[in-house]
This record gives C-alpha cells, structure tokens and sequence, in this order.
C-alpha cells in the first residue's frame, strides 16, 4: 500500500478503536488492511475518484470496486486470521463499526 492509503488505514484504525470497546487483533488487522484490495487496480487517487463515479467500468475499475473481495484473497493468502479477513471483506461483527470508522 502507498503511504495515502496507509496513513488512510491508520487514521480508521483510530476512529475505530475510539468507536467502542477495544478491538480484538483480528478486527484491528482487518480495520488496518481493509482497503488492501484497492492495490490490485492500479489507480492512483485520480482514477480512484474516477472509478469511484462513473463505476466498474473497464478491468481496473471493476477491481477497483471489488477491492473487499481482492483484499480477502490477499489475506487469505498471506495467511491471516478468519477474522480479520472477514472483516477485510467487509463482513462480520464489526463491520458496522468499520463503516463508521471508515466514513467520519
């Protein structure tokens, strides 16, 4: 991940983590890795914002829009935690929390 998308990453996981009780390591994993699929596009921040309106038009842009999917592949494969790579799918308990973490 590039260092927008990590000080993005960090700066949820801290809206997060003030958000409710203290997380497990699986949801602060998942909240920390939850855009790691967005790699896999190839956009940088102006075609992420092109994708983000017009759509998953075009290979990039639907791997764009699919990044939960992509980012839990690459969980998976790295050998991370049931939790954590449902949290980076955007599934399970917290995933509430995450969203609101994730849009403040």
């Amino acid at each position: 991940m590039g260092n927008a998308d990590r000080r993005h990453s960090i700066l949820v996981a801290r809206r997060f983590l003030a958000l409710g009780e203290p997380p497990s390591h699986d949801d602060m994993a998942g909240c920390l890795l939850h855009d790691v699929g967005k790699v896999e596009s190839g956009l940088g921040t102006w075609g992420r914002a092109l994708a983000t309106l017009v759509g998953p038009r075009g290979r990039r842009f639907s791997s764009y829009h699919d990044h939960e999917r992509r980012g839990a592949e690459l969980c998976r494969a790295a050998g991370s935690r049931d939790g954590t790579i449902l949290l980076v799918e955007g599934r399970g308990p917290s995933r509430d929390r995450l969203l609101r973490a994730d849009t403040v």
